[in-house]
């Protein structure tokens, strides 16, 4: 799951970042209201984490206007004006959770999975797919028919997400690399096939019937064999 993160406060949104990768999260961080805009406006991302103080544009400015657009990423804003008629105006600007400073980072965590689980109507902690189980918690992939488990690294359990909230889709590399990534990754793109053979070769270790399969010049899609 890859979150955008507006946050101006720089200690603050590295110490927010190292904390959600810890959880297995992917995290983009942007330090301006017009930075935030521009990138909240991809589809890339599972929700923003959004501050209301912001050089720039404060955050109200850019949910109402990513709300005008159409835009329903889900937003947590996580500022210290924590008075009721800021709440009560993040609210009405289509927030969709309003954490106040100082806060607990378990309760962000929480935050995070409870407003992309309204979003998508399905488990956050657990996703499954044929006959694997994946899960966030633990950070683990479990075949059900054998019982065999393997343990993920962030990359690898980034990856094993997506695809299984698209499963069956075909997924371009470019696609792959910047919703795991990111687009300002020093990494090279070809590194999408050296984790994706990493992933088969979990999934073979388990016992999974799951297959990636390449579809040549278009994609990667994860398959049930036969």
């Amino acid at each position: 799951m890859r979150i955008l993160l507006v946050e101006d406060e720089k200690p603050l949104s590295a110490a927010i970042c190292q904390m959600l990768k810890k959880e297995n999260f992917a995290v983009d961080p942007v330090y301006t209201g017009t930075d935030g805009y521009d990138y909240a406006q991809d589809a890339i991302y599972d929700a923003v984490i959004l501050d209301v103080m912001l050089p720039g544009m404060d955050g109200f400015q850019v949910l109402k206007k990513l709300r005008q657009q159409g835009i329903r990423t889900p937003v947590c804003m996580l500022t210290a004006r924590s008075g009721l008629e800021d709440r009560v105006r993040g609210l009405e600007s289509g927030a969709d959770y309003y954490l106040p400073k100082p806060f607990q980072g378990a309760e962000l965590v929480a935050c995070i999975r409870a407003i992309t689980r309204r979003k998508e109507d399905a488990p956050v902690m657990a996703l499954a797919f044929g006959d694997a189980e994946l899960n966030q918690q633990a950070a683990s992939i479990t075949c059900t028919a054998t019982g065999q488990s393997v343990k993920l690294g962030a990359k690898e359990y980034q990856l094993m997400e997506l695809f299984m909230r698209n499963s069956r889709q075909i997924l371009s590399k470019d696609t792959i690399f910047d919703r795991v990534w990111g687009y300002e990754s020093d990494a090279d793109v070809n590194s999408v096939e050296v984790y994706l053979s990493f992933l088969r070769k979990k999934l073979a270790f388990i016992g999974s019937g799951l297959k990636i399969k390449a579809s040549r010049g278009i994609g990667y899609s994860l398959e049930e064999n036969g």
